[in-house]
């Protein structure tokens, strides 16, 4: 198994108030842990940041968008990981790296595979910290959040509350888990009532609800994010905000397509948008989210919140319900 170590690459970015927050300059990533997984036709691939040293960690499983795998999404991981976090990031089938042809068995139900991943992910906890050298008895169990981009949010957001839609509009399976507490959705579709032909003939599990979706969570969204799933515009991803229950927040960045400035990797190419400033609101952001939401003496995230409200050339704007 690989161990790498590497240093804090968000190191220009804002940082927390380090009173309210765990740092470390030092972070160790393992690749693969493997997960044994029954009926799946593969075992669950698992990439482990962490900081190198401290304890109680609370943990982020972070759920990637489709093609990808456990080593994308490297400006997200590594900087979550320096600022405190445990990251834990599946690769789903529908990764290019596993090259799972079209018309093999388990495409039709990857999307719920995905799910399965997640809590898998959350019931071999105890496996994945013996796995990796250093971490045994490091990570807070109590405190775990999820997130996802993309299809990767969708799939995350059924740990949260959402439910998937059946053929007749009724609410399918509570997928909801009560160990997850709060949670990041960057560029999640929006209703299913909204889909292309296409998009409805092929995805019939892109029609969610989110009535139900009561975990605590920060929405991201592009403001120039247009879909070629939905016949509605950018605002179509504001839907899993407007459409669920408190408490929710919702960040909308200005300019902001699909991949919100290059969240996905360094100098990837299906970034359209790339933005190191819009990264860097997103990475200290979403940090200040998560703690204060898993650590509610936190005040971080008011903090942030404040300062992006005051800023004179802001990147987005946010709003909480």
């Amino acid at each position: 198994m690989p161990v790498s170590a590497t240093q804090n690459a968000g190191a220009s970015v804002p940082a927390p108030d380090p009173a309210l927050t765990q740092k470390s300059a030092m972070v160790v990533s393992a690749q693969p842990v493997v997960l044994p997984a029954p009926g799946r036709g593969q075992d669950l691939q698992v990439r482990v940041s962490a900081p190198a040293t401290g304890g109680d960690l609370p943990v982020i499983v972070f759920s990637h968008g489709f093609g990808w795998s456990m080593n994308g999404y490297a400006p997200l991981a590594d900087y979550w990981a320096a600022h405190g976090f445990a990251v834990l990031q599946p690769t789903h089938l529908d990764s290019r790296t596993l090259a799972l042809p079209a018309d093999d068995p388990r495409t039709p139900r990857i999307w719920r595979i995905r799910i399965d991943d997640l809590t898998r992910v959350l019931d071999d906890l105890d496996a994945l910290e013996a796995a990796v050298p250093g971490l045994a008895g490091r990570l807070d169990h109590g405190r775990i959040a999820v997130a996802g981009h993309s299809w990767g949010a969708q799939t995350a957001s059924t740990l949260l509350g959402a439910r998937v839609l059946d053929a007749g509009g009724v609410p399918g399976e509570d997928m909801s888990d009560p160990r997850v507490k709060a949670g990041v959705l960057l560029a999640l579709t929006g209703l299913g009532d909204d889909l292309t032909p296409f998009a409805a003939e092929h995805f019939p599990f892109l029609k969610p609800s989110f009535d139900t979706m009561t975990t605590p969570a920060l929405i991201v969204a592009g403001d120039n994010d247009q879909s070629h799933l939905s016949t509605r515009g950018p605002d179509w991803f504001t839907d899993p905000y407007t459409c669920s229950p408190a408490a929710k927040s919702l960040l909308t960045l200005f300019g902001a397509e699909h991949s919100l400035g290059g969240i996905p990797g360094y100098e990837v190419a299906e970034t359209t948008d790339e933005h190191p400033g819009r990264v860097a609101l997103i990475q200290h952001l979403t940090s200040a989210f998560l703690r204060s939401a898993l650590y509610p003496e936190d005040t971080g995230w008011k903090a942030a919140a404040t300062a992006l409200e005051d800023d004179t050339v802001p990147l987005g704007k946010l709003e909480s319900k």
